[in-house]
């Protein structure tokens, strides 16, 4: 199967393997998969400024003119050298489907494509290709874990010759998450504001990152955890009031039910107490939040906690296809597993 393991992704991305012509990014992670697309490109080797040698199509400019991929992928480049084929919005159209069936048994000389894909699920037509071609690569993009985030967060503090502290450090991990081009860009934005001092203080943090500070993500967090009712309703109403952003709002959850997962599995393997695995994890529990988590981790089994994760992640994706109303999306499903919560009692 040519599909990398995560682990293995960023190592691959330093050294891509461009004998093979088709790479297929993709993933729910937008950002990450932007930010893995421009790494292939620029590891190409092909001038991303030159139109002649770049070229960049969607799936819509392909509907209208379905010959043109192929046409570009197989016309030798006039003055030499290697092109690279940028195709964003890829999907499961069957005119598509067939064309990329003979990139991969045919591929073309001296042209690299890479595909920029959404979530595809396992056995879509276009990923099932790409994964057994043998002039396939597949890069799956899905939602950064801690140990992603907080090797993120070291390479850009480390780029602007910056240092954090342990309790600001955890504070930050905490607000960082589901989308990795909009936590890169919540770093940059919090080095640029300390600008010419050595260390990131905590103060620092919640200053740059808006009005829904800690506070408030963690209010709506301890509700729905606790299945306090009433606190969900208090705290979610004054996140909103505040401009809150639910896109971070959900990163936030979605980062709490991964922590959870992994320290209940924890439980589950050693059969240590909730209190023994809250205080070892790492990062660390904030002190503040301990007494929720504990209480979380007694009533929410691992098949619990799963199932709550992967009903964030598609409320998530349902807000950003129905932006119109994506915090009554949001509010529905947090309410949805407050309620939830609140049974496990």
């Amino acid at each position: 199967m040519a599909q990398l393991k995560a682990g293995d992704i960023d190592r691959y991305l330093q050294k891509p393997d461009f004998s093979k012509a088709v790479h297929l990014v993709y993933g729910p992670d937008r950002g990450l998969v932007a930010e893995r697309v421009k790494k292939l490109a620029e590891k190409s080797g092909v001038d991303l400024n030159d139109p002649f040698s770049m070229i960049k199509l969607d799936m819509d400019s392909l509907s209208a003119d379905p010959d043109k991929l192929m046409n570009e992928a197989y016309t030798i480049s006039m003055f030499g050298g290697s092109r690279l084929i940028w195709l964003r919005g890829v999907a499961n159209d069957a005119f598509f489907v067939k064309q990329l069936e003979r990139l991969l048994n045919d591929p073309p000389q001296s042209c690299f494509c890479i595909l920029e894909a959404g979530d595809l699920k396992k056995g879509s037509k276009v990923r099932d290709l790409v994964e057994r071609g043998k002039s396939g690569q597949a890069i799956p993009c899905y939602s950064d874990t801690s140990r992603n985030i907080a090797s993120l967060v070291d390479e850009v503090l480390q780029a602007n010759n910056q240092t954090i502290g342990l309790e600001a450090r955890q504070f930050l991990l905490s607000q960082l998450g589901a989308d990795r081009m909009a936590s890169r860009a919540e770093l940059d934005k919090l080095c640029l504001y300390n600008y010419g001092k050595s260390e990131i203080q905590l103060e620092d943090i919640q200053a740059i990152l808006g009005d829904a500070s800690a506070t408030s993500f963690d209010a709506v967090t301890d509700a729905v955890l606790s299945g306090n009712l009433k606190q969900f309703d208090i705290a979610i109403t004054k996140f909103s009031t505040s401009g809150g952003s639910n896109f971070q709002l959900f990163a936030a959850m979605m980062r709490q039910f991964q922590s959870l997962d992994k320290m209940r599995g924890e439980m589950d393997a050693s059969g240590k107490s909730a209190s023994a695995v809250v205080a070892s994890a790492r990062p660390p529990v904030f002190f503040a939040r301990k007494a929720a988590v504990e209480s979380a981790l007694n009533k929410w089994s691992s098949k619990a906690i799963r199932a709550a994760h992967d009903r964030l992640q598609t409320a998530l994706l349902e807000s950003r296809k129905n932006s119109q109303i994506d915090v009554n999306i949001a509010h529905i499903a947090l309410l949805g597993l407050t309620v939830q919560s609140a049974r496990r009692r």
